[in-house]
């Protein structure tokens, strides 16, 4: 009898694992579903941005709502500044339009680009995701700071806590959708 309560305990502890395994996958859909990977996939490849970051950072912005607008003006999936998109089309040559920034095609083609730009200025991608947070300028300051910076490259400590938090939910989105693409 006891060789069957050890089969049976052993096949127990497999269907929990198996159990807690799908838990966890959905979860991780929940949190990071993947819409537009069409769109993510051209302008990623057009830009050379990584797809899991564009992907991710759309999924910290506006969890794949077109229509997200924040407190503070951003619009769109990758919640852009219409300042920021319209200086963004000046160094890209695209019109300007900032109705068409609730589009998906057009934020993350905006969006991406602005990803290649940080991601040329900075080269640090924890830098790169720290700037499209609090803006280029304030992670310029940081970088000078040697409260913040021991290189000016890269950060070892982040003053905005906002931006802390925001660096952690897209470096684990990046690992997440990493898979997915």
């Amino acid at each position: 009898m006891s060789v069957n309560v050890r089969s049976y305990a052993k096949y127990i502890i497999y269907v929990l694992g198996a159990i807690c395994l799908l838990v966890i996958i959905a979860f991780n859909f929940i949190l990071y579903p993947i819409k537009y990977k069409n769109e993510i996939t051209i302008y990623s490849n057009k830009f050379g941005v990584e797809r899991a970051l564009v992907a991710s950072v759309i999924a910290a912005e506006s969890s794949f709502n077109t229509q997200a607008k924040s407190s503070k003006g951003a619009i769109g999936l990758m919640q852009i500044m219409p300042t920021t998109a319209k200086w963004l089309c000046g160094l890209s040559g695209d019109d300007y339009n900032q109705n068409r920034l609730f589009e998906a095609e057009y934020n993350i083609k905006l969006g991406t680009y602005y990803l290649m730009y940080l991601t040329n200025k900075f080269t640090n991608i924890n830098v790169v995701i720290a700037a499209y947070n609090a803006g280029e300028g304030v992670v310029s300051n940081w970088l000078k700071s040697e409260e913040y910076s021991t290189d000016g490259k890269t950060l070892i400590k982040i003053p905005y806590k906002e931006t802390a938090n925001y660096l952690n939910k897209v470096t684990r989105g990046i690992n997440i959708y990493k898979d997915r693409f």
